[in-house]
């Protein structure tokens, strides 16, 4: 069902540009991006045009029933991070939901585990205040300036690119309910590659905010509509805890790699992890083995397995639950000394909830007066819960299927508690002036990816886009090494006698990266070949 990336024999070099760059999965995204810029939008208003558009044009990963974060520095030289990520329910307690769940399974409620979609994995969705608040506090435009491409492309129609083709059709086992198969399904089937679409019920929900900012979607109708569909189906979510919700502007967390800043979001997202394994990395040497080793990829592996042994049980919201500092540097001293020639053995990298190859999308802006930022926008899998909020279009996000219904659990489900989060921007200063927005979008692949990609432009001095292209691993939630076909000629065997369980595995669960770079006032962009990615300039 999904295309071989692979048979792919075209190059891409990095994209430089003068006045601004934008890259994302979907090329009429980063071209909506660009025209804000063409405009006179900031970074930060074609961040959010772009985010808007991949609403429309990439809808099987992301969408205004998900949550956003961002990253970025600013032209006057701030470094800063935007959360807007719902939490649960305050209806929704631990009792509640259990009970709710073992009815549904006909189960005893003592037995039962989060699901992974339906009514309660639906937390409030942070998307449009997000947006909101990213153009009132960044932006030079108004909100309904950078949301008209997005209308337009949902009015009018657009043809659909090759991978999102193959994401919709895998996605069709969601579209029992009959709101989303009426808003997300044409003639009864998903589109074609190829096939022009319209989403118009999508389309009229953001000429709705538009016109009105996001208090129509958390104090109007649709906010209502929203509530109303999830407790038709047995959820808890009500219009208070919609109006409730605000937008965080958190200090991002760092670390240093090979003289290098790292910026990531911290807990409740899972930033922390990254860090964690860079700074094991660095303390193993990990980066000073050769690329085309076996025992480069282990190094980093191990490093990456017991980050996230560490991250999968403390990371949660931290207004509920003390997270222990992962990202230090002494407490990567202590984790190293356990690494050997050996992979570890009988170490729990479960993570906190299945579905471990979520969808999300990432887009990265760098503009001419030295904003850049990388800003991430998800509804976790697909197209999340299952559920679309009745004629809105909106699809509402299954973020909330990260928590656990064990009481003993750092991220255990409480009433208004947001859930252990996967989407991570982020940000490296390679001195003063040399700055990179990036990410690699994909489930529990983020920060896994991040390490490779940083690795690939610090330890081996690849070029932008080379760093993107590059062969990756991943090691994966039952153990496995997964590796692209592409590894250079005997790592997989070498590691496979080392001990480590090998799979060759299809690119497309490898992440979809994304990266910008102002050096000095150069621009430069590089985009995914694992997607539809394209980056724009001008």
């Amino acid at each position: 069902m999904y295309p071989d990336l692979d048979r792919f024999t075209s190059r891409r070099s990095t994209v430089y540009a003068p006045r601004g760059v934008v890259a994302t999965s979907q090329p009429l995204a980063a071209e909506a991006g660009v025209s804000i810029l063409r405009v006179g939008g900031n970074a930060f208003d074609a961040a959010v045009a772009t985010a808007a558009a991949l609403n429309v044009v990439e809808p099987t990963s992301t969408g205004l029933g998900g949550d956003v974060f961002a990253c970025y520095r600013t032209a006057d030289g701030d470094v800063g991070a935007m959360r807007a990520s719902g939490g649960a329910p305050e209806d929704a307690t631990l009792d509640r939901v259990r009970e709710s769940v073992a009815g549904e399974r006909d189960a005893d409620p003592d037995d039962v585990s989060m699901p992974f979609h339906g009514p309660h994995t639906v937390t409030v969705p942070g998307t449009a205040r997000g947006w909101e608040a990213t153009v009132h506090r960044l932006g030079t435009l108004t909100l309904a300036d950078v949301l008209e491409p997005a209308i337009t492309y949902a009015m009018e129609g657009y043809p659909v690119t090759e991978v999102v083709s193959a994401q919709w059709q895998h996605a069709e086992r969601l579209f029992e309910d009959n709101h989303a198969r009426e808003a997300y399904l044409f003639d009864g089937s998903a589109p074609g590659v190829g096939q022009t679409v319209r989403l118009p019920n999508l389309g009229e929900s953001m000429q709705q905010i538009a016109k009105e900012g996001a208090d129509a979607l958390y104090e109007g109708q649709i906010g209502e509509t929203i509530a109303g569909e999830v407790q038709s189906k047995g959820g808890f979510l009500t219009v208070d805890d919609l109006a409730a919700f605000e937008v965080e502007w958190p200090d991002p967390l760092s670390t240093t790699y090979g003289g290098c800043e790292v910026f990531e979001l911290g807990p409740n997202n899972q930033g922390q992890i990254a860090l964690e394994a860079l700074n094991i990395a660095e303390e193993i040497g990990a980066g000073e083995h050769p690329y085309e080793s076996a025992e480069r990829v282990h190094a980093f592996a191990e490093a990456m397995k017991l980050a996230f042994t560490d991250g999968h049980y403390h990371v949660t919201d931290p207004e509920y639950e003390e997270v222990p500092p992962l990202h230090s540097k002494a407490y990567a001293r202590s984790r190293a000394e356990e690494i050997g020639d050996d992979p570890l053995e009988d170490v729990d990298v479960g993570t906190p909830v299945a579905g471990e190859d979520a969808d999300t999308v990432l887009l990265t802006v760098a503009d001419e007066a030295g904003n850049v930022v990388s800003y991430i926008n998800s509804r976790f899998a697909g197209f999340g819960s299952g559920l679309v909020a009745g004629d809105t279009g909106i699809a509402l996000q299954n973020r909330g299927s990260s928590f656990s219904l064990d009481p003993e659990h750092p991220n255990r489900l409480d009433p208004g508690k947001r859930p252990f989060h996967t989407l991570v921007p982020a940000l490296a200063r390679f001195d003063e002036n040399d700055w990179l927005a990036f990410g690699v979008m994909g489930g529990y692949m983020q920060p896994q990816g991040h390490v490779q990609v940083l690795a690939n432009i610090i330890d081996y001095d690849m070029p932008l886009q080379a760093a993107l292209d590059a062969p990756r691993w991943r090691y994966r939630e039952d153990g496995t090494l997964a590796i692209e076909e592409r590894m250079p000629a005997g790592v997989a065997s070498k590691l496979a006698r080392t001990g480590h369980d090998v799979r060759v595995l299809y690119p497309g669960l490898f992440g979809g990266a994304q990266a910008v770079r102002n050096d000095g006032g150069t621009l430069s962009g590089a985009t995914e070949p694992r997607k539809d990615g394209h980056v724009a300039g001008f």
